[in-house]
């Protein structure tokens, strides 16, 4: 992830007390609005970890093949990644 736990903590933070301030959302809760906020966000940031994850697996999957065919691991990793990313229609 490219942003800190703690910072995206502050974000949820943020984006709550604005929220709550133009009066899009009414809680008297806002701890735990803030608590669900910060989750959400944590798992939308997550995504390119888990996508990256798993391009490794795939790749891991043909390392052999790509040894004896000369692939270039970084062109093959955005491949794969382009695909992952395509197939999960996700925003990166």
């Amino acid at each position: 992830m490219l942003l800190s736990k703690e910072y995206v903590g502050y974000l949820a933070r943020e984006v709550t007390k604005k929220l709550i301030a133009g009066e899009f959302i009414e809680t008297k809760e806002p701890a735990k609005v803030t608590e669900k906020v910060h989750a959400a966000m944590l798992e939308e940031m997550s995504l390119e970890d888990r996508i990256h994850d798993e391009v490794r697996v795939i790749l891991e999957a043909y390392s052999e093949e790509m040894r004896q065919s000369g692939a270039n691991y970084q062109e093959m990793f955005r491949k794969v990644k382009s695909e992952l990313v395509r197939k999960y229609k996700a925003v990166l």
